[in-house]
């Protein structure tokens, strides 16, 4: 089985699913879906080096849900599941509870 693994201050975030039907029942076609702009982190990289060698800590770990810009990271695909390569700095904020 094939994995990847995130370098630097990358992470790896499996993106949440799209919405099939509106609030009020209506079945949406897949041109009609919004990609949603939440996902569960997967894997991390190493962490931003600085200039003196030592690397920053990542403020979100693997499992965390989280909120992300609307055209962060790059798609991957592996093994038919889609994946979003990004920066931490592209992360808005961490879901709790």
């Amino acid at each position: 089985m094939a994995s990847i693994r995130p370098l630097g201050d990358h992470i790896l975030v499996q993106r949440s699913e799209a919405e099939s039907t509106t609030k009020g029942g209506i079945v949406l076609p897949d041109s009609a879906k919004e990609k949603p702009a939440e996902g569960k982190v997967v894997a991390l990289g190493a962490g931003r080096q600085l200039d003196n060698g030592s690397r920053v800590e990542f403020q979100v770990k693997v499992n965390d849900r989280v909120l992300f810009t609307s055209y962060a990271g790059n798609a991957v695909k592996l093994e038919g599941e889609e994946y979003l390569v990004m920066r931490e700095e592209d992360v808005l904020a961490i879901i709790e509870g």
